[in-house]
């Protein structure tokens, strides 16, 4: 399937409590997808681990003026908007701490047609009265924030948590609030292991024709809503919620895909801009073709500081250079696409799941010793188990053959009405050459993106003309030196285009830095949030 517009969520790092299970006995040898939830029953369970605070410095600051939160919040753009940035919410208990539902209007061109849910929770302020409200999203698109605020309460600082209220929500079209539905447990099994052919024109088809049925079935099961589920229209969401949570400006707290969406409501909305971070950054104005061939580049990268890391270590399966480990690693990926590795179920590791497996982890250092068990089975026993493992949590699939989100099919639908790659095979064959260049072991698995979209069932949204939202207050941009879902030079490139913004660098591996990486980056953050406090632009942790 194609990987290239996959944007990422904010990381959990497998625990070593998480009692990966040992290897099966070897059998016959054949040839040779960020909130990740512990659920019962998984035979990898993911929990949040905080890094090791790092001894960092942070440059000299400066004062920012920004809007602070108070108790009324500020009119409805249109009169017509009204009843919906007037409305009360109604909090109750919930596991997440205390739970609510707000209405939107479906279509924001048509606020008296159709209106749908979203579901928030909140975790009230530590401290005694709050402040205002930490609005949060995890990413993805598609990831849950109802799910991911148990979660944020072990990264955000406890100095914020004191005068903060944390809340998070379900973008429209996800899990809770209006959810696209498209596949069932096996269906979706069936599109996620799937190894296309690209290398004919009719191989490029059958992806397209994939890709259409999965189409068809999101609008069928799905009906009008799937063609409301963009980040423009999500990013409305986001002022509706800021007004009904009663704060004049918003203050944001935005991972991954959450960047994106946090600088598209900056650019509606700068004159309601209060202290955004925008952390692990996605830059919108990027193309789809700059996107997929900087993340491929990204995930490269990351690759080979695992790989190196590994062989410096014991216990590593990859042997030689740096160099000889990634052909190691693109030799299996080609393996598991021939023929897929058993697992020890009627399931088989295809190239496509294999992908993922060793993707996941490369999201948190903390959890490449599972990348390493991982190729451990797979390159010395012919054994896809713990690879197969990763890839399931990556698509949130539970052992009895059910999803436990939706998380992606709304990455699909967000995604193809907010942009699409042309499915030219022309055109796809020229990218797919570049993208080779910089990335030769993951490349392919960036490559030939449009043939999702191709024949997607509702016409694209598309984004805004301009993402500078001058007149916005001061912006924080959080960028990782070698983040392997939102490259760095995605957070430098963010940084330019809002008129605001500042950049924060945390010089290290992983995606996203803030509440797992040092305590340079968490003082930086927590100073801006709380006070509005900036670091100078270029520092560096």
């Amino acid at each position: 399937m194609p990987r290239a517009d996959y944007r990422g969520r904010v990381p959990a790092a497998l625990t070593p409590s998480s009692a990966v299970p040992a290897p099966p006995p070897q059998r016959p040898r054949s040839r040779v997808r960020a909130a990740l939830a512990s659920r019962p029953g998984r035979g990898l369970v993911v929990a949040v681990v905080a890094t090791l605070a790092l001894a960092g410095c942070v440059a000299d600051k400066h004062q920012a003026q920004v809007p602070t939160s108070a108790a009324t919040a500020t009119g409805a753009p249109t009169p017509e908007l009204a009843r919906f940035y007037d409305q009360v919410p109604e909090w109750t208990s919930c596991a997440q701490g205390e739970c609510a539902t707000v209405v939107v209007p479906l279509d924001y061109a048509d606020p008296e047609g159709t209106t749908i849910e979203l579901a928030l929770a909140r975790h009230r302020a530590s401290g005694g009265e709050s402040l205002g409200s930490l609005l949060m999203n995890p990413g993805g698109p598609g990831a849950s924030g109802v799910d991911f605020l148990a979660q944020a309460t072990s990264m955000v600082s406890e100095d914020v948590q004191r005068q903060l209220d944390l809340v998070s929500f379900d973008p429209r079209g996800v899990q809770r609030s209006s959810p696209v539905a498209c596949l069932d447990g096996p269906e979706l099994d069936r599109v996620t292991a799937y190894d296309p052919d690209y290398s004919t024109d009719a191989g490029i088809q059958a992806a397209i024709d994939v890709f259409a049925e999965v189409g068809a079935a999101c609008q069928q099961r799905t009906g009008p809503a799937i063609g409301h589920v963009d980040t423009v229209s999500a990013a409305r969401d986001l002022d509706v919620l800021r007004a009904v949570l009663g704060d004049d400006a918003l203050t944001y707290l935005g991972y991954s895909y959450g960047t994106q969406l946090g600088a598209t409501y900056a650019a509606l909305f700068p004159e309601r801009v209060g202290r955004l971070v925008l952390d692990g950054a996605l830059d919108p104005t990027l193309s789809s073709d700059e996107l997929a061939e900087g993340q491929a580049a990204g995930f490269e990268n990351a690759l080979r500081a695992y790989a190196a890391d590994c062989l410096a270590g014991a216990q590593c399966p990859l042997t030689g250079s740096v160099d000889d480990a990634m052909a190691q690693i693109r030799a299996l990926l080609d393996h598991a696409t021939a023929d897929p590795l058993p697992t020890g179920t009627d399931r088989r590791l295809t190239g496509s799941l294999a992908f993922y497996g060793i993707a996941l982890p490369l999201y948190s250092q903390p959890s490449w010793p599972y990348l390493t068990q991982g190729l451990r089975a797979a390159l010395t026993q012919d054994d896809g188990s713990i690879l197969l493992q990763l890839s399931d949590l990556y698509f949130d699939r539970e052992s009895d053959g059910t999803y436990a989100t939706n998380s992606t099919e709304a990455f699909w639908s967000i995604g193809c009405l907010d942009d699409r790659q042309s499915a030219d095979p022309d055109e796809m064959r020229a990218q797919a050459e570049r993208i080779q260049e910089v990335a030769p072991t993951m490349g392919s698995f960036f490559s030939y993106g449009g043939v999702l979209c191709a024949q997607w069932p509702v016409p694209v949204v598309g984004g805004l003309d301009d993402y500078s939202a001058d007149g916005a207050a001061p912006i924080l941009v959080v960028g990782t030196t070698n983040d392997p879902a939102t490259p760095y030079a995605w957070a430098e490139s963010l940084a330019t285009t809002l008129s605001s913004a500042s950049l924060l660098t945390y010089e290290g591996e992983g995606h996203t830095a803030y509440g797992s990486s040092n305590a340079c980056v968490t003082d930086a953050v927590d100073a801006y949030l709380l006070s509005g406090t900036l670091p100078d632009d270029g520092t560096r942790c």
